[in-house]
């Protein structure tokens, strides 16, 4: 009887695929939803001042207006916590798909404080707050999409 023997190669350790996506995707995903946010928000932001007309933020005699591109600066600050929140996770979180999500979401109730307290007509306020939720519902979910992505 005679044995075969089979190449080296045949022999390769099979891999499983490692739970964590890369920081590379989840970096880059994080800054296309940040981007896609802010596009989302110019729209919303012209929306608003188009229905409400002007809007002015401040002490009375000390007001600032509020124009379609400060909803683009809002998003573009906060989402660029949300993209060191998603790399950080993503390189040391159990399940960082599921803890950016929680976590998200948390740091969105508490981020309608500042609408909701700001001196202005309770109009803008509602503009400002459904700003927040609106970028959140953008941006939240494209970032959980890459923080889902395995690598192989």
């Amino acid at each position: 009887m005679t044995t075969t023997q089979l190449p080296r190669t045949a022999y390769a350790p099979v891999r499983r695929a490692d739970p964590r996506p890369t920081i590379r995707r989840v970096a880059g995903g994080s800054v296309v939803a940040a981007l896609v946010g802010a596009v989302v928000l110019v729209a919303y932001g012209a929306a608003a001042v188009a229905i409400h007309g002007p809007m002015q933020v401040g002490d009375p005699g000390d007001t600032a207006p509020i124009t379609a591109a400060s909803f683009v600066i809002g998003v573009l600050f906060s989402s660029f916590f949300g993209v060191v929140l998603a790399v950080v996770l993503a390189r040391w979180a159990r399940r960082p798909a599921r803890t950016f999500q929680r976590a998200a979401i948390a740091l969105t109730v508490v981020s309608l404080y500042a609408p909701f307290t700001a001196h202005t007509d309770n109009g803008t306020q509602w503009y400002l707050a459904v700003g927040h939720v609106v970028a959140a519902s953008v941006i939240i979910p494209l970032i959980v999409r890459a923080l889902r992505a395995t690598r192989v």
